[in-house]
């Protein structure tokens, strides 16, 4: 098996994708690879951090160069950035990695699962609800056009939305042959 095969998750923060890729490892079997995860292993730090110390122009090119490395030998569960997809570049080396699943949700709904947490660096501001609209309007166009296809899990358990994204593996696998 190659990595053609691997599950790319790509979407807002808070719409799931770590949670979920943790779902899908468990169900699957595969491997997990967290972009995030491995940015702040390599330089020992929160991304929060990464970003306060060297700025988000920054943290993107090292989130460029940590794709172009990802070469699993088999296929994984690839879980990535909210904003991965502000590189056009990115996309291309997505695409090559695995079928890119887009996990969206409300904007509401995304709100309320950021505010949960305070380590969302592009929220802490006067008014983390106009910044988040703000990035999903930016966003939102680059995520459909990366995206195989999306899943809204505005109302789902990441169970619910780890059986939704294997269904449409195996209907988009069956489209592909």
């Amino acid at each position: 098996m190659n990595s053609a095969r691997s599950i790319v998750l790509i979407g807002m923060m808070g719409a799931g994708k770590s949670s979920v890729g943790r779902c899908l490892q468990r169900r699957t079997g595969l491997a997990r690879l967290d972009t995030d995860e491995i940015i702040a292993n390599q330089f020992g730090v929160s991304i929060r951090e990464i970003f306060e110390t060297h700025g988000e122009e920054k943290f993107r090119e090292i989130e460029t160069e940590t794709l172009r490395n990802l070469m699993p030998d088999r296929p994984t569960i690839i879980v990535t950035g909210g904003g991965i997809v502000l590189r056009p570049q990115n996309a291309d080396l997505l695409k090559k990695l695995g079928i890119i699943v887009w996990l969206n949700a409300d904007e509401l709904t995304l709100f309320e699962r950021t505010s949960r947490r305070n380590d969302r660096p592009l929220l802490q501001n006067e008014n983390p609800r106009m910044a988040l609209s703000e990035l999903l309007r930016k966003r939102l166009p680059l995520y459909q056009s990366a995206a195989d296809f999306e899943i809204d899990t505005s109302r789902m358990t990441h169970d619910e939305v780890a059986d939704a994204i294997l269904n449409k593996l195996e209907e988009f696998s069956a489209m592909r042959q």
